[in-house]
């Protein structure tokens, strides 16, 4: 018979362990769809389409335009590669240590965080291999973006949602602690 993973767990709790697998499965898989969707979409456009080459001709709402970024997100910070590769790297290192680290990031907050990572990692491979992002998706009257970005922006977005959206939970029994009076006043 397996032994509990704490002597104070009860005997079929799940282990810590196996909650942190869980998550870290979830994260690498959304991740790694993210990455492998980004990075297949940038391939088809730089080997169909020159660069600054538009398809559908003449359409005026959205088109995919091959576009180079030289700079971040929607072309800003324009001609900082090197800087934008560290700052990469550095939020891929924090996301990861989130993720691994607190026992908050759960569920929706593990989904977000994945998105972000990917796309993260899949403009971090164009700037490391190509000195620049590739861009395609063109909505004509606003700059050109990938699925990396779109990617970063959503899980940006979700978490934001989720923090401010989500309420704090009610206090419960361990988080009740009498008060010199003798009411109950929640734990700080």
């Amino acid at each position: 018979m397996t032994q509990p993973s704490s002597p104070l767990a009860p005997p079929h709790a799940p282990s810590p362990g196996r909650n942190l697998g869980r998550r870290l499965g979830a994260f690498l898989s959304i991740a790694a769809l993210v990455l492998i969707a980004d990075q297949w979409t940038k391939s088809l456009v730089r080997a169909r389409l020159e660069y600054g080459e538009t398809w559908p001709a003449g359409w005026e709402l959205i088109r995919i335009t091959h576009v180079e970024n030289t700079g971040a997100a929607f072309g800003i910070f324009q001609g900082m590669g090197g800087a934008l590769m560290i700052v990469a790297l550095l939020l891929v290192a924090a996301l990861t240590f989130v993720l691994l680290t607190q026992p908050w990031v759960t569920g929706r907050y593990t989904i977000a965080l994945s998105a972000i990572l990917g796309g993260a990692v899949g403009n971090l491979i164009d700037r490391i291999r190509l000195g620049a992002v590739t861009d395609f998706i063109d909505p004509t009257h606003y700059p050109a973006f990938n699925i990396a970005d779109s990617a970063i922006v959503c899980g940006v977005i979700a978490i934001l949602a989720l923090t401010w959206l989500t309420p704090e939970p009610a206090p419960t029994a361990s988080t009740v602690t009498p008060a010199a009076d003798g009411s109950s006043e929640a734990a700080r």
